[in-house]
This record gives C-alpha cells, sequence and structure tokens, in this order.
C-alpha cells in the first residue's frame, strides 16, 4: 500500500487529492458501519505555542502523513484520542436511574386502600358486595378516627393532667375516670389516675365499683408514701395499684383524718415516681385549690381540666378558678384549661346553656359539653359500654385535647 508524506513533491505540485488509508483507518470505518458513533467531543485548541513546534507524527504512526507544523506527540499534552467511542452498558444504566423511595412512597407501587365502613348504608354496601365496593368511611366515622389518632399520639416524657373544680357534685371525678378509660382504650401505654383528694375521695370507686373496691387490697396513697424508698420497678409499684382493664389507679386516703395529710412535697414525690413509669398520668384533685397538696400538683402540672356545670353557680365557679390561676402565678395553665361542662343534673330550660357556654369559652384554650347521662350521673360505677354515644365521644373529644396539650 503506497504512502503519501510530505516529502513526496508530485502530488503537491500537480494538485492531485492527498490520500491517506492506514490498517487502523479501515478497522475504523468498518466499526463506523457496523454500529452509530456517540458524539465525540470537538477537539481541544492547541495554544499558539504549541502551534510552532515541528514534528514529524509520521515517524510514530507507520504509513501516515502530516503536514509540516503539527505537535509531535511527545509535546502534545496527554488526553484521551479524539476517536475512542463509548457506548453506555446495562450496569451504568442501572446505576444512573434514581432509586424509588419505598419508605416514603409507597403509593408508587400499592394503591391506596379505603378504610372500611362501618355501619349506615356505606357499611351494608361493603357487606352485601363482599368488598367490591367500599365508599369509604362517612363524615362522622373519618372524625371519630381522628380523634383517636390525637389520643394515641407517641409522646416523648411523661405528662400530667389535673381535674379541679371550686365545687364539688359536678363531675370532676366521673370526668376524670371517663377520660382515663378513653386513654386506656386508645393508648398504646396504660395511663394512670391519682386520687389527690383530701376528702375522702372515691375515684376507685368510680372504676371499679364499690363492692369490687372493698374485697381488693386496701392500698392506699399513704402507703405508698410510707414504702416509697423500696419501690424500684413497676412490679413492685403495682402492689400500690388498682386496675381497671388497662387504666392504673392510685386511691385516695379514706380517714379523714389522714386524708388531709398530704403536703405538696410528698405530692411532687409520687408524681416523680409516677412519671419513671407512665407516659400520661389525671391527678383526681378534689374540691377547692388551696389544699395543701395543691401547690405540688399545680407546679407539676402539664394542663388542666375544670369541671363546671350548667347550673349558675357552677359557671361562676368556673370562671373564679380560671381567675384564681392567672392572678396566682399560672397564666399558661389557665389560658391553655380545657372547660368540661357536664349536664349531670339535667338543668331546666330555664337555664341558657348557650349563654353558659359562651361566657366560659373565651377564656379557655377549649370547651366541651358532656349530655346528661344516667351513668354518669348515679355517681356509681363508670364505664364506657354503658355510656351513651354522645357521652363517649365527649370524653375522647377531651383526652384529645389533653394529648393535644402535651407539648
Amino acid at each position: 500500500m503506497p504512502v503519501v508524506t510530505p516529502g513526496h513533491s508530485d502530488q503537491f505540485e500537480t494538485g492531485a487529492p492527498l490520500t491517506r488509508r492506514t490498517s487502523w483507518a479501515e478497522a475504523a470505518a468498518a466499526a463506523d458501519a457496523a454500529k452509530p458513533a456517540t458524539q465525540v467531543p470537538a477537539p481541544t485548541r492547541l495554544p499558539a505555542s504549541a502551534q510552532q513546534n515541528q514534528g514529524d507524527v509520521s515517524a510514530h504512526i507507520p504509513g501516515a502523513a502530516v503536514p509540516q507544523g503539527s505537535l509531535a506527540p511527545s509535546d502534545a499534552p496527554a488526553e484521551t484520542p479524539a476517536f475512542r467511542r463509548t457506548r453506555p452498558t446495562v450496569a451504568d444504566t442501572i446505576t444512573e436511574t434514581p432509586m424509588p423511595d419505598f419508605i416514603s412512597s409507597p403509593g408508587l407501587f400499592v394503591k391506596e386502600q379505603k378504610p372500611r365502613p362501618r355501619g349506615g348504608v356505606r357499611g351494608a354496601i361493603y357487606s352485601i358486595t363482599g368488598g367490591a365496593w367500599n365508599l369509604g368511611p362517612n363524615s362522622k366515622q373519618r372524625q371519630e378516627e381522628e380523634l383517636g389518632r390525637r389520643i394515641s399520639r407517641q409522646l416523648q416524657g411523661s405528662y400530667n393532667t389535673a381535674v379541679l373544680s371550686l365545687k364539688g357534685g359536678i363531675g370532676k371525678t366521673s370526668t376524670t375516670v371517663g377520660v382515663g378509660l378513653t386513654l386506656a382504650e386508645y393508648r398504646g401505654d396504660a395511663p394512670c389516675a391519682i386520687d389527690a383528694n383530701p376528702d375522702s375521695g372515691d375515684l376507685v370507686e368510680r372504676a371499679l365499683g364499690e363492692g369490687i373496691y372493698q374485697q381488693s387490697s386496701p392500698r392506699t396513697i399513704t402507703d405508698l408514701l410510707e414504702n416509697i424508698e423500696s419501690i424500684d420497678s413497676l412490679t413492685a409499684l403495682s402492689r400500690y395499684m388498682h386496675h381497671a382493664g388497662r387504666l392504673h389507679l392510685i386511691a385516695g386516703e379514706q380517714d379523714p383524718e389522714v386524708s388531709d395529710s398530704l403536703t405538696a412535697e410528698e405530692y411532687l414525690r409520687i408524681r416523680k415516681l409516677i412519671s419513671a413509669y407512665y407516659s400520661v398520668a389525671l391527678t383526681d384533685c378534689g374540691t377547692g385549690v388551696t389544699h395543701n397538696a395543691m401547690r405540688g400538683i399545680l407546679q407539676s402540672a402539664d394542663n388542666l381540666v375544670i369541671a363546671a356545670g350548667y347550673a349558675v353557680s357552677g359557671a361562676k365557679r368556673a370562671r373564679s378558678t380560671l381567675q384564681w390561676l392567672a392572678s396566682h402565678g399560672y397564666e399558661d395553665l389557665a389560658r391553655n384549661a380545657i372547660v368540661v361542662i357536664t349536664d349531670k343534673d339535667e338543668v331546666s330550660s330555664r337555664v341558657d346553656k348557650d349563654a353558659i357556654e359562651e361566657h366560659l369559652a373565651g377564656i379557655c384554650r377549649e370547651l366541651i359539653a358532656v349530655p346528661h347521662d344516667r351513668g354518669v350521673a348515679d355517681g356509681d360505677l363508670v364505664t364506657l359500654d354503658v355510656l351513651r354515644p354522645d357521652t363517649r365521644r365527649a370524653y375522647k373529644e377531651i383526652a384529645a385535647a389533653i394529648v393535644d396539650g402535651y407539648r
């Protein structure tokens, strides 16, 4: 095969086309014909100083001829040859494809399933069609499920809610029991209720029933205080507690000569012990805000439930309670308090319930009404199974508002 070099004067003088034929050029032409080449970046322009260097690349590439003034290979920067062609492989394609987020975006692979409707026309259609037609829950069921999610919210730490009033017999203890049982139903961790009523409180009797309480161990808050230094586990603590399902309770002292002796420091010791094993605690404070233990209760409370009634005297006392708190250094507790109005005595139509609710709603974080229910008004055992649906919903709303206040 003939090789044409710059020294061959015949072609340059006659104007005949310059021909370069090499073995690697033929191989490259054959490869181009077999598959399309990827785009090759434009060659880099050489600096002017490099263009002045003289060299003969024909000495390095057999059979090739280059014009005078080209750069010798020894003077050129080391770069990838311009004729190299690359083609992405399957492995490269998989590597460059972004991995879908299976955790935060499960809907990419699985269609979201509607919750099963319970009751009503939607529930009937679901049952008749064997689930083929799922219209989803109605608005009331969605609200109930939202309350459940709020109540069951995971908490970091231990929190305490005090339930108090300035007047007795308006639903304070029944609210503590009803809300405590609701928390126990929806939360993964068992709540604790403490009877700190100085007037022979009946919290445990309302949760267990008088007969069962009399047959159980008569351990009270006084016994707990006497042995508190030896309690180093939940098992040891449970010996001084009563259990209404998943609601754990500490009974108040029944002896009138002893019940009023609970001090603020003693309550704080009990609260510290409870906080090591329970994330939610309710404290039934009894009547009034000035008894011995009240300072310790308010000092450790994260929020308050103020019990009130629809009677005019009950509404006035609820407002007086909030005013007393605000003027004695507990402004945050008063501002974030939950006022619960229980229609325990089923007041007559002469009482303007809406006016009472409006009077109290503007001075607290939330106001919730508990309708009249014989399961609450009789002053006996409080169980969720015998309560009316509206009463149970009210207790759910209170429990959700309590957990919302834990920040």
